[in-house]
């Protein structure tokens, strides 16, 4: 008897052992989530409790020169419809009855949509104007939720479109100034915790707080002026319907700094009716920085700059032009297939004659030639700031397949890829005394440690002041000596050069034998302050000296009195039709 309440103590004893035991672990685990682990499983309740919401941070402006607004940021609404209080026919109709009108749906197109939606909140419009979204907020429509956002407003229209770009969707920069700046113009995003249930949607009266502000992203301020830029788009739009022209581009750039003034191109798209689902991407790119072409006889200046900053020619030097150079078997004529017998290097530029480019480099030499070529920038880019540039093509010597004939013809700008930029910035060198600038379009940036200016930036000299003194005083005659000269301007002495470059391909035109005409001017003579660089693309036979030159005679004298330039010969401006 004895042994058997023995056992059976034994037994009970094993049993409370064990619950204790058990009871023990079980208080051990409690007082290690409690205490030691507690941070974790807060945030795994907290994740399970309360959803998150992304707060856009105020996108930073863009700015002209001046300060007047290109691209700035207004406050907004995004519209959101909370699937679960649209499970009944009744709200959901109600709902849809009075919020698809002020987002421009139709109410059984956007009730299909919401209950396609598994559960939680459906995003049913991005961006409603600050106006409209206040209007529907007071409808208190079944299921409504409006979170405060910001969308892209243009106070100056489509104004710089290709050079401003846009942002896509997500708020985050696809194209242009916005997307080569976005980090500095899209400041850091902030977040916002909600009360939701266990299947995940949205408590109607839930708790909300903040977890982080968005932080505002910082201005862009750049050298585009807005007077110059609209004058320059209006001007190239009319000449484009004028002339019958498939694109161009202009830029206006400040010699003396880099700083563009004005950057335009055509093709463009509009920013105030954008249309992110257009194939033709081709629009969205700026033309002025990414597209090569040959620059034609406007590469004469590198040529001449080159001849007499060796030694080897003056202005007044001469050779005997028959009409003809023979290179390696190859005959290369003038553009008239004119002969003007003994002809000066001034006449070479003011006639524009191959034979005498193609004589000036077999005295340079390859090697010295393409030096000089890559001292003016070409075969590199300029450093601009902006996506999307490509160095050039710079067929050299030191190149497979190079033959002297490449040289001859590079001497006349053809054989030679360049974009409008790479142009206008070599022969911006040449009126500023020879040094070479770096172009930029961001004057200032803001920053969280503060403003950060751009600084003018000597590339290096390509040339003494003596030869481009030399050079630009023969740009003036370019323009100023023969009286049919479409590109003279009255009051002031100016100078440029023509380029005519026939059976180029267009870009995305599909034509492979049309025609590039382009001018590049500044003014004034002795202090320039102004360069322009036109181009236009044809489908047909045009002269630089037709089309081109008189954009320049159109567009400088604004450009020169917006800019406080005061004119050589105020009588001929005053006396000018």
């Amino acid at each position: 008897m004895f042994g058997l309440r023995g056992r059976m103590n034994v037994r009970l004893a094993s049993l409370a052992g064990i619950f204790a035991l058990a009871g023990l672990m079980l208080v051990a685990r409690v007082a290690y989530i409690q205490l030691v682990n507690d941070a974790q499983y807060k945030a795994e309740a907290n994740n399970e409790h309360y959803g998150q919401q992304v707060v856009r941070a105020p996108r930073g402006a863009i700015l002209d020169r001046n300060g007047y607004p290109l691209a700035t940021t207004v406050d907004a609404y995004d519209v959101y419809i909370n699937r679960a209080d649209w499970k009944g026919d009744a709200a959901a109709q109600k709902g849809a009855a009075l919020i698809a009108p002020a987002i421009g749906q139709q109410p059984a197109d956007l009730i299909a949509a919401v209950r396609q939606q598994p559960t939680g909140l459906y995003l049913a419009y991005s961006g409603l104007a600050f106006d409209k979204g206040t209007a529907l907020e007071q409808t208190n429509a079944p299921g409504l939720r409006l979170a405060q956002t910001t969308v892209r407003s243009y106070p100056e229209g489509d104004l710089a479109s290709n050079l401003l770009g846009f942002v896509g969707r997500d708020h985050t920069g696809l194209t242009g100034i916005e997307h080569d700046f976005d980090k500095e113009l899209g400041g850091v995003p902030g977040t916002i915790y909600f009360e939701r249930d266990s299947i995940g949607n949205r408590l109607s009266l839930g708790s909300e707080r903040v977890g982080q502000k968005p932080q505002p992203g910082g201005n862009i301020r750049l050298t585009i002026d807005r007077y110059i830029q609209r004058l320059v788009e209006n001007e190239l739009d009319a000449q484009i319907a004028k002339t019958g022209a498939r694109g161009g581009t202009i830029i206006v750039m400040d010699p003396r700094t880099g700083a563009i003034l004005a950057m335009a191109s055509r093709p463009t798209f509009k920013l105030t009716q954008l249309n992110l689902s257009n194939p033709d991407q081709a629009l969205f790119r700026n033309r002025a920085v990414t597209d090569v072409y040959e620059p034609g006889s406007v590469f004469k200046l590198i040529t001449t700059s080159a001849a007499i900053d060796l030694g080897l020619v003056t202005p007044n030097s001469t050779y005997n032009d028959t009409g003809t150079a023979l290179v390696n078997g190859v005959a290369i004529h003038n553009w008239d297939f004119s002969a003007n017998g003994i002809t000066s290097v001034a006449q070479i530029l003011k006639k524009s004659l191959n034979t005498g480019a193609v004589w000036m480099s077999g005295l340079i030499g390859p090697d010295r030639f393409y030096q000089y070529a890559q001292r003016f920038g070409f075969g590199q880019a300029t450093g601009v700031g902006l996506g999307g540039e490509p160095s050039g093509l710079l067929h050299t010597n030191h190149d497979a397949n190079w033959s002297p004939v490449d040289l001859a013809t590079s001497s006349y700008g053809q054989g030679i890829a360049a974009t409008p930029l790479q142009v206008i910035t070599a022969v911006s060198a040449i009126v500023n005394g020879g040094k070479l600038m770096r172009p930029y379009v961001v004057e200032q940036q803001d920053t969280p440690r503060g403003s950060r200016w751009t600084q003018p930036h000597v590339v290096r000299q390509a040339i003494t002041a003596e030869t481009a003194a030399q050079v630009a005083d023969m740009m003036h005659q370019v323009i100023d000596a023969p009286e049919d000269s479409l590109a003279r301007i009255a009051g002031w002495q100016a100078g440029g050069k023509t380029g005519t470059t026939t059976r180029v391909t267009l870009p995305g035109e599909g034509i492979s034998d049309g025609t590039i005409a382009s001018f590049v001017g500044f003014a004034p003579l002795r202090n320039p302050q102004m360069v322009m660089l036109i181009k236009l693309d044809y489908a047909n036979d045009q002269l630089g000296g037709i089309v081109a030159a008189p954009v320049f005679h159109d567009l400088a004298p604004s450009i020169l009195n917006y800019l406080g330039i005061r004119p050589d010969n105020p009588a001929q401006v005053s006396s000018a039709p």
